[in-house]
């Protein structure tokens, strides 16, 4: 399965301050989810955006939610259940969503509650390693094990950015390799 901008959803899931505060090495999530969803506009990428509990667990970064559609929020630890989102991966009209990247915060919850349940669903799921983590170590590590074993794809936000470009050709390649450097 490949990823191809016409038929895959971002999801950008719960990356918000008081996580963000309690998350070591946040700011790599974040700056790797600042580069998904800066590429996703560029390319046309539909994306989601979710808060897990807006106020108890604060907003997301003004930098990443300038690029993203508006905030949904929501209390289940899926996002599966949660309108935008949920409408995405279900439209019937074309072109489908067979495929959904997600990144965010923390991969052992509600990463993985929507990683599980978009692959009960048939979709191509793929992890952005580089932009999920847990307040713990091994629970960020053992939840990327079970993500895979249950059929979720491991990848990183540089491969992905080239594989929605497929080609150093693609009109918008020279803008979508300036947000890897």
């Amino acid at each position: 399965m490949r990823m191809l901008p016409a038929t895959t959803l971002l999801g950008v899931i719960d990356i918000q301050e008081r996580l963000i505060a309690a998350v070591p090495a946040a700011d790599v999530v974040v700056a790797r989810a600042v580069r998904l969803a800066g590429a996703a506009r560029i390319l046309g990428v539909r994306a989601a955006l979710t808060e897990q509990y807006p106020k108890g667990l604060g907003p997301s970064p003004a930098a990443l939610a300038a690029l993203l559609p508006a905030a949904v929020a929501k209390m289940s630890f899926s996002s599966c259940g949660c309108s935008p989102f949920a409408a995405a991966v279900d439209d019937s009209a074309p072109p489908a969503v067979e495929a959904v990247v997600l990144c965010g915060l923390e991969t052992h919850v509600c990463i993985a509650q929507t990683a599980l349940d978009l692959l009960a669903r048939g979709l191509a799921v793929f992890i952005a390693v580089d932009a999920v983590a847990s307040r713990h170590t091994l629970d960020h590590e053992v939840a990327l094990r079970r993500l895979e074993a249950a059929g979720a794809i491991l990848t990183t936000t540089e491969a992905i950015l080239f594989e929605w470009c497929r080609t150093a050709d693609h009109p918008h390649f020279q803008a979508v390799r300036r947000l890897v450097v």
